[in-house]
């Protein structure tokens, strides 16, 4: 078979793969499509029990290798550690997935004007900082020495528009915040610029910004309301409708695209 054929193209038999924050929701749906798709991957946590339990799962789901790694993306010592864990066990890192991510939200300290401090600056320094410390060192350590590698960080249609918060009316969500409005909008500016800095060694750098994505734990009142928003009528499908983009760009299918934002939001930016 060419391997220029499609099926080659997409395929990441033989790559090795990290993702952070890879133990649950559309983490864990990336990891699992790049296993499927023939990588090895590496998956981390903050939560050892929960890297391991979803690392046996992917195991047993794909037939390949996936190692769980305790880590916290903000803490620079713990990054250096899972960069040379991951090394040690495979040899190489082909592809990053900066998935780790978090904000703490709710309906008495959303609001802009009574936003505390310490809650923009944990938002930031997680997702942010840590896509920062993890993309430094897997590409100081192995991708710009090999002269080869993808990185894909995770942004959010929340980095590109406004929130329509009527939305959130009739529950206690708190719902999105400016600080990860502001923090997932660096995420998507810091992809370009790394793209720019590292396509002279041949290392692609895109990002994914995912909308709207459905979840049982989610208010039906909310769901009714935010389904209106979308120009598809509906929320993106967990476990599903993330799993092509990433094959996608972790893959030779597009070794052409790079400082891309690929937007998987059933439209929710066309409105």
């Amino acid at each position: 078979m060419s391997e220029n054929n499609v099926w080659e193209l997409f395929s990441l038999k033989g790559c090795v793969a990290i993702v952070t924050g890879g133990a649950s929701g559309l983490g864990y749906d990336m990891a699992l499509a790049l296993a499927e798709a023939g990588a090895d991957v590496a998956i981390t946590s903050r939560n050892s029990a929960k890297a391991e339990r979803a690392a046996e799962k992917i195991r047993g789901e794909a037939g390949q290798k996936i190692i769980p790694l305790t880590l916290e993306v903000t803490r620079e010592g713990q990054v250096i550690q899972m960069v040379d864990s991951v090394l040690k066990e495979f040899g190489k890192i082909d592809i990053l997935v900066n998935n780790a991510g978090n904000v703490k939200s709710t309906k008495e300290n959303a609001p802009f004007e009574v936003r505390p401090l310490k809650e923009w600056k944990y938002t930031v320094d997680v997702n942010v900082t840590g896509s920062f410390l993890c993309a430094k060192y897997v590409i100081a350590k192995w991708m710009i020495p090999n002269k080869r590698g993808v990185v894909i960080n995770i942004g959010s249609t929340a980095g590109m528009i406004g929130k329509d918060r009527r939305v959130y009316r009739g529950t206690e969500m708190g719902g999105v915040t400016v600080d990860y409005s502001a923090a997932k909008g660096a995420v998507i500016a810091m992809t370009k610029d790394m793209a720019a800095y590292l396509a002279p060694y041949n290392i692609r750098v895109n990002c994914i910004s995912p909308g709207g994505f459905y979840r049982e734990s989610l208010p039906e009142k909310f769901c009714e309301a935010y389904r209106k928003t979308f120009i598809m009528g509906r929320q993106g499908e967990e476990g599903k409708e993330l799993k092509g983009a990433v094959v996608f760009l972790a893959s030779e299918a597009s070794s052409f695209i790079t400082a891309h934002n690929l937007v998987v939001d059933g439209g929710l930016t066309q409105w």
